[in-house]
């Protein structure tokens, strides 16, 4: 496992962004969205809408997305494994949850 990936595939997941090359852009401006900054995000940002800026819109509305998602980039997912993962996936994208009891 290469460190730190987990969360990047769990991001994916999450997101429900693709693999393809203007997806993982648009996730990187989705994670902007959501608060999250770094190198990597930016030079990914930067790069991404140099070499394929008819993806702009996509690229916007990653980022709307992002805004208006629960803060979850810092997250440790590791610590979440025992969680349902669609529960935990609608309390990011903020949708309510309905519990049994």
């Amino acid at each position: 496992m290469i460190p730190k990936m987990e969360n990047h595939d769990v991001h994916h997941l999450i997101t429900g962004c693709g693999t393809n090359f203007e997806d993982e852009i648009a996730m990187q401006f989705l994670l902007l969205g959501n608060g999250k900054i770094n190198a990597h995000l930016l030079a990914a940002i930067v790069l991404g809408t140099l070499i394929l800026p008819e993806y702009s819109k996509m690229y916007l509305q990653a980022y709307k997305k992002g805004k208006n998602m629960r803060p979850f980039h810092h997250w440790d997912f590791e610590a979440l494994l025992w969680q349902n993962f669609e529960n935990l996936k609608d309390f990011i994208q903020q949708k309510n949850i309905i519990t049994h009891y």
